[in-house]
């Protein structure tokens, strides 16, 4: 049987994102289409990155003394109605189920879009006494939103995420929270997914329905669109006070508890590769790569070359993540074509020549460079590479998106920055909900968010020209 030369080509980026996006997932088998539309399959290539993102997230969860549980997927809707902020902001994106077999159902019940509802309503069953509190808990589940337009990964009619949902017996406890795990999205997101994320509080607008405060992490993908990345509200009493989750406080006195949700979903894979990847494929950060190393070798018909190339892995997998590509019917130069296009952060090059050099070749998926190191110190060295890799996609993420970010004045300099290049926005904002909107309709970009490391640029807002002491990043977005 003939062997298999060629990989098929991937669109250039810069000839057309979408379609080079589209030809990534597809080509390095991570998802799918499935057959109704805007729902996917998550193919396993796809899905042993969302196991590491998810274990990596897990363990925080668990250090912070966070415990797993799982809530059904059906929700009743007067469960939905109970609170009417959080009803109106997601009525739009509801599916309901109506039928059991042939029988009409006696209420509708939604597929949840997200589980604040349901959650709520045993809480108030379980809560009596403040002794009880706090309640820490979260859930690894898929949910669905009718989505208009879809893209894989980015935004599905269904996906897989995380929901926590935590109570509180007093606001501030519940304010403590939400920073908490605002803060451990952006350490995840940073030292593991090498992405630079922008931390700070979403406007009135664009917070979490029903929230009273609503916190984000915000990339800039290759494009320039920002894309939202996690975030976690302080829903204060306002559930509580729709689904009546009463406590005993300390001085015997019944009260409303406080309450929090915050999430993170499969979009993060979507993040990952529209910030790291080239017009090769996937980029992939070591630290949740699905494989680190893949071993190829050379000649492998030649003598020796099997056994030591197993010897190498042999060697290496107690620490990493790699695997030994001996499949005969593709050719070796089809062989680096496809890891490259999967991402692989080092391959590692091993034939006869090699051998006889007690040498083999790593190469950097990174930055393309080839090193011959010793096999005595194969060990160390890719250790030391695989931290180096990590370190670079990160910078290499945060020098991109520090070349587009600009400044904006008044609204000539901001469309004027857009018309430059698409990025972040830097600018003064007034407050004002009618400023925030004419910004959106007039660039497209919509408030991303007010970050904690306020800068001042100027006295006024962009818009309005009034007076503004908020700093406010603006994007178009994902």
């Amino acid at each position: 049987m003939a062997k298999k030369n060629k990989v098929e080509a991937i669109t250039p980026m810069n000839e057309d994102f979408a379609r080079w996006y589209t030809d990534v997932i597809l080509k390095t088998e991570m998802v799918d289409y499935a057959p109704v539309k805007g729902f996917m399959v998550i193919r396993p290539y796809g899905y042993a990155l969302w196991e590491n993102i998810q274990s990596i997230f897990d363990k925080k969860f668990k250090e912070t003394n966070h415990e797993n549980m799982y809530f059904p997927l059906l929700i009743p809707e007067s469960f939905l109605n109970k609170e009417k902020e959080h009803v109106e902001g997601f009525a739009p994106e509801v599916a309901w189920v109506t039928k059991g077999g042939e029988n009409e159902l006696s209420e509708k019940l939604c597929i949840r879009p997200t589980s604040e509802t349901i959650i709520c309503s045993m809480y108030a069953k379980w809560l009596k006494s403040y002794r009880q509190l706090p309640f820490l808990y979260n859930q690894w589940a898929n949910v669905v939103r009718w989505e208009k337009t879809t893209r894989p990964f980015l935004r599905t009619s269904e996906f897989l995420w995380q929901e926590g949902h935590t109570v509180h017996e007093t606001f501030d406890e519940a304010q403590e929270e939400t920073m908490q795990m605002i803060e451990i999205y952006r350490e995840v997101c940073e030292d593991y997914l090498a992405m630079p994320v922008i931390v700070g509080q979403k406007s009135e607008n664009e917070k979490f329905a029903g929230a009273y405060a609503t916190y984000t992490i915000e990339a800039l993908m290759h494009d320039g669109q920002a894309l939202q990345s996690g975030t976690s509200h302080n829903l204060s009493d306002h559930f509580a006070k729709a689904f009546g989750i009463k406590f005993l406080n300390k001085e015997e006195k019944e009260q409303y508890a406080y309450s929090t949700s915050w999430g993170v979903s499969t979009r993060l894979i979507g993040g990952i590769i529209m910030t790291h990847g080239d017009d090769n494929g996937l980029v992939l950060p070591p630290k949740i790569a699905p494989t680190q190393v893949v071993i190829i070798p050379i000649a492998q018909h030649k003598d020796g070359v099997l056994k030591k190339a197993n010897e190498i892995k042999d060697k290496l997998k107690e620490n990493v993540r790699i695997i030994l590509d001996d499949n005969e019917s593709y050719s070796t130069g089809w062989k680096f074509n496809q890891w490259e296009m999967k991402g692989v952060p080092i391959r590692l090059e091993i034939g006869p020549k090699d051998i006889e050099n007690n040498q083999c070749v790593l190469a950097r998926r990174d930055t393309g460079e080839k090193i011959s190191i010793s096999l005595d110190e194969v060990e160390a060295k890719v250790n030391e590479l695989l931290d180096e890799i990590q370190q670079n996609i990160y910078n290499k993420a945060l020098k991109h998106r520090e070349e587009k970010t600009s400044v904006a004045r008044d609204m000539n300099e901001f469309i004027s920055n857009q018309e430059k290049s698409m990025g972040f926005v830097k600018a003064m904002w007034c407050g004002c909900e009618e400023c925030e909107k004419k910004i959106k309709e007039m660039t497209g970009a919509s408030l991303r968010c007010i970050p904690f490391e306020q800068e001042k640029i100027s006295d006024t807002c962009v818009c309005c020209g009034e007076k503004a002491d908020k700093m406010a990043y603006f994007a178009r977005a994902y």
